[in-house]
């Protein structure tokens, strides 16, 4: 049963949706069940794919990996999230961006999550 801020993809196609209301259905695209994504069940480095996070004087900063995830054409972080005190903030990236996002917010607990698009879903929390 898809919850709140689950996030799924869709195995032939590559969709990915991101639940806002959850509710009872299956999720489907492409005629089958979507796969749900799960933090750090791929075999990427964790060095280079869980995120940091820093409290700053303005907010949070989260880089990608305490080494810089590679940010190429063919392997880079599609997107980093903040979910602040349950409200989700999103930063999407291209090839050549920094892997890295600020986010202007104040919260007492942050989740940092991001996704690789050859590794996956990747989470941390302060």
């Amino acid at each position: 049963m898809p919850a709140r801020l689950d996030v799924y993809q869709c195995k032939h196609c590559g969709n990915i949706a991101e639940i806002l209301h959850g509710g009872v259905c299956t999720m489907t695209c492409c005629g089958e069940p979507m796969q749900l994504l799960r933090e750090g069940t791929t075999d990427g480095a964790l060095e280079k794919h869980v995120p940091v996070i820093e409290k700053t004087a303005d907010g949070y900063k989260v880089k990608v990996g305490a080494v810089a995830h590679p940010m190429a054409d063919d392997h880079y972080i599609e997107w980093i999230e903040l979910i602040a005190d349950g409200i989700s903030y999103t930063r999407f990236l291209k090839p050549g961006d920094a892997p890295e996002a600020e986010f202007c917010v104040k919260a007492d607990k942050v989740t940092a999550r991001e996704f690789c698009n050859k590794h996956g879903q990747w989470k941390a929390e302060l």
